[in-house]
């Protein structure tokens, strides 16, 4: 079966620090497991330090971004890709006004360092 998500049956989600836009997701589409969102970041704009217990790709469409893995960072430009690999604290950082396109697994948990329990599965990946 082929499965279409239509521009006006996209979700966004908004937070202190971007907005995330649902392209395609297990509960949009719905997937078998994979989501895709867009994410758009003012410049100077961070996200908070964060683990995710699976593997994600972020590509840059538009700006420059800083993206802290552990103890590296990397800045990337528009038409850059980078993998996160799974279980490694980041921190991604607006240089100017910025958008990604981001992929991963459907039900990746969320967790802070520092806090006793996951923050389990953002809405925007879900």
């Amino acid at each position: 079966m082929i499965t279409t998500v239509r521009a006006g049956d996209t979700r966004r989600t908004e937070t202190p620090n971007a907005t995330m836009t649902t392209l395609a997701s297990p509960t949009l589409g719905p997937t078998s497991g994979l989501s895709m969102w867009r994410v758009e970041m003012a410049a100077g704009a961070q996200g908070p330090r964060h683990v995710f217990d699976s593997e994600q790709l972020w590509t840059v469409l538009e700006g420059r971004v800083s993206v802290a893995v552990d103890d590296q960072t990397v800045e990337l430009a528009a038409g850059d890709t980078i993998v996160l690999p799974a279980d490694m604290e980041r921190r991604i950082s607006a240089a100017t006004a910025v958008r990604l396109m981001v992929c991963g697994p459907g039900e990746a948990v969320a967790r802070v360092p520092g806090e006793d329990a996951p923050r389990g599965t953002p809405p925007w990946i879900a």
